[in-house]
């Protein structure tokens, strides 16, 4: 089943959110100091990935136009503004800041080697290690995360099914059609420029700029154009 390890990783979520939800009378520095201690270890994850790519050259071109189109788009703010409808439906005050909890929760577990490398397990080798590895790492995150941020971390589970679950598929078809050196290349290029964008999400998250990290996302999509662009010419 090409999709198990994505289901698995929803569920992972969903379940570390709950088990979140029920500890909200953790102490407020106890949380704070955890939140930072997560930010320190994003970044520092994010900078290791940024170091995987072959050609970093190709990984700022991405993070250029992939960002001049995310803000053309406003991805940002059309992201909160799906956390705000749904904190409207659900009710701040009773469930805490469901916008900010969603769109944290979804780009930390959303953009990342293991989400990628792994959907594409799945679809090229029906091989769902990773993804299950990521789930219980998701999980416990989910739970720190709901702790502080509340119910809205548990809507994230539905993004990360659809763009890991999406990946999976399409390799599932196209991988009969690419070579294992291209591939080999682009799961590089993509890690570290995945990385770059962990590394903005912990940044967010220690307080330090608040970066529009939403609008960084089509850089994924820009760094596969380039590499296939590049590797057959």
């Amino acid at each position: 089943m090409v999709l198990f390890g994505s289901v698995v990783n929803a569920l992972g979520i969903i379940i570390g959110t709950l088990i979140g939800l029920l500890l909200r009378r953790i102490p407020e520095q106890m949380k704070q100091t955890v939140m930072i201690a997560i930010g320190l270890s994003v970044v520092v994850l994010g900078l290791d990935m940024a170091l995987k790519s072959n050609d970093f050259f190709i990984v700022i071109v991405s993070l250029v136009f992939g960002t001049v189109i995310g803000e053309w788009l406003r991805l940002e703010d059309h992201l909160h503004s799906i956390g705000t409808v749904l904190e409207r439906k659900l009710g701040k005050s009773q469930n805490g800041n469901i916008a900010q909890g969603f769109v944290t929760a979804t780009l930390i577990f959303v953009v990342g080697a293991m989400a990628i490398i792994g959907a594409l397990d799945s679809g090229l080798r029906n091989d769902h290690a990773v993804l299950l590895t990521k789930s219980m790492i998701d999980g416990f995150t989910s739970l720190v995360l709901a702790s502080t941020l509340g119910v809205g971390v548990l809507f994230s589970a539905i993004p990360v099914f659809l763009y890991q679950g999406g990946i999976a598929l399409f390799a599932n078809v196209i991988h009969q059609f690419l070579s294992d050196s291209l591939l080999e290349l682009l799961i590089a290029e993509l890690t570290a420029t995945g990385g770059v964008l962990i590394a903005a999400i912990g940044i967010n998250m220690l307080g330090i700029k608040q970066i529009r990290v939403a609008n960084l996302l089509p850089s994924i999509i820009v760094v596969t154009i380039i590499v296939l662009v590049q590797y057959n010419y």
